[in-house]
């Protein structure tokens, strides 16, 4: 008789064994697991946890899985986790970190906490995180990443490439080799094709070609270095301090993290809402964000709405215009925040100029002008099949031309205004160019209308 197995008493197959991949209970994770997921995935995973379920994981987790994942994470989440971790494992998971990412996180937290966390790093790392975060976070100081390999220039390539094999372990990606001088002023910035190609005795100063490397401050603004590695499509960009010395570089990576952040700002900002909020800002937090902006809007509003009023009489005697009002305020609108977008970019990727700010105003005012036209024109000729009444017709066509053209204007101006003031050009403009477009376009319409059809 064979020894057959029954169902009941049969091994089952493994995941792997059967092909599938069973999914861990929330939470839950074995090291292949871990290791397979990207830091991001991981923590958009431990955003969809409980607090505790996220603590849980990251103590069971290796410190630099663990870390990789934190600095992926949301700053509100991050923040709040970080609170509740066990101080050495927090300090342990930060001290994994690259600085940078590090300088950052302990920004996000408390004084009195990130220096508790500090305090339990090897000096060395403490320091250099320490003194990241002294630079402002909105400049290349804030930004940039302090591990990398800085070449000799009296070294020669051969030499230049086994530093870089020898240090590659536990620093940046050296997509280029940084050379400096005795005093560690930035001489000269070689890829690692030219430095490969090399002959292998000859000293790295002689390798360089007479010409100035390009490189930032340690006090440029975040746009800058945005428009800075665009324009020369680098990989990496070095930041030096005003004596030219080489402090660090800015990965392309991080470029992306500052135009994702710019936009973010810009597109929250422009209807008044918190510029670093998201989904998991507390909700008191966002309300006092947003009512002080709101508020403003609701004056704006009651502005308009006073124009109005100043019409009742006019408004009493033909209702029909109640009918059309909001569409030449809202055409406006519509055409002032075209304007608007087109000049919050242009001014957070390119340098700020005054002349070629205000020749792009101009610009929108004849597209504000040649549209307006287009639609005056079928705005005539609709209303007049619809209401069989020219000189109504002919009203409507004047007051939408007219504020579609002080929309268009005042879209291309607010930013550039703000941009002079020293101010956000985005903070709020939305709501500053509504106030215009709508107040504007009902007394245009309302007024035209008293004029001509009362």
């Amino acid at each position: 008789m064979s020894n057959i197995p029954s169902p009941a008493s049969s091994p089952e197959k493994t995941p792997e064994q059967a092909g599938t991949t069973q999914p861990a209970p929330d939470g839950a994770f074995d090291g292949q697991e871990s290791e397979r997921r990207h830091p991001a995935d991981m923590a958009a995973h431990l955003e969809r946890l409980s607090l505790k379920a996220q603590v849980d994981l990251l103590t069971a987790l290796p410190r630099e899985e663990a870390a990789e994942a934190v600095a992926e994470l949301d700053e509100h989440v991050r923040v709040e986790l970080l609170e509740h971790l066990d101080a050495d494992t927090a300090a342990g998971i930060v001290g994994e970190m690259s600085p940078d990412d590090a300088a950052d996180v302990l920004d996000e937290l408390e004084e009195e906490h990130s220096d508790a966390l500090l305090s339990k790093l090897r000096r060395k790392d403490a320091d250099e995180i320490r003194t990241l975060m002294a630079f402002d976070p909105e400049t290349a100081g804030g930004v940039m990443n302090t591990e990398i390999i800085i070449l000799k220039q009296d070294i020669s390539a051969d030499e230049a490439i086994r530093k870089i094999r020898a240090e590659l372990a536990d620093k940046e990606i050296p997509y280029y080799g940084y050379i400096v001088d005795d005093d560690n002023v930035l001489t000269g910035v070689l890829s690692l094709r030219d430095l490969m190609l090399c002959p292998p005795g000859m000293p790295l100063k002689a390798v360089l070609k007479n010409r100035e490397p390009v490189a930032v401050t340690f006090d440029t603004e975040r746009e800058e270095v945005a428009r800075v590695i665009g324009h020369y499509n680098f990989m990496t960009l070095p930041v030096v301090d005003h004596e030219g010395r080489l402090l660090g570089i800015i990965s392309h990576d991080d470029v992306i993290d500052i135009i994702n952040d710019l936009a973010s700002q810009d597109m929250l900002g422009m209807v008044g809402a918190g510029q670093d909020e998201s989904p998991e800002t507390p909700w008191l937090e966002s309300v006092k964000m947003r009512l002080p902006w709101l508020i403003v809007n609701m004056l704006n509003s009651a502005l308009a709405a006073c124009v109005v009023y100043l019409f009742d009489g006019t408004i009493a005697q033909m209702a029909l215009l109640a009918v059309f009002m909001p569409m030449v305020a809202n055409q406006a609108g519509n055409t002032g925040q075209q304007a608007l977008a087109v000049m919050i970019r242009s001014l957070a990727t390119a340098k700020f100029s005054r002349s070629k700010a205000w020749n792009a105003v101009r610009r929108e005012g004849k597209i504000g002008l040649a549209n307006g036209l287009i639609l005056g024109i079928l705005i005539l000729t609709l209303l007049t099949l619809f209401t069989g009444r020219t000189d109504l017709a002919a009203v409507m066509a004047a007051a939408l031309l007219t504020d579609m053209v002080l929309g268009a204007l005042a879209g291309a101006s607010i930013p550039v205004l703000l941009k002079e003031m020293g101010r956000d050009p985005a903070q709020a403009s939305s709501i500053f160019l509504t106030a215009i477009t709508d107040g504007a376009g009902f007394f245009l319409f309302l007024g035209l209308a008293t004029l001509f059809l009362i």
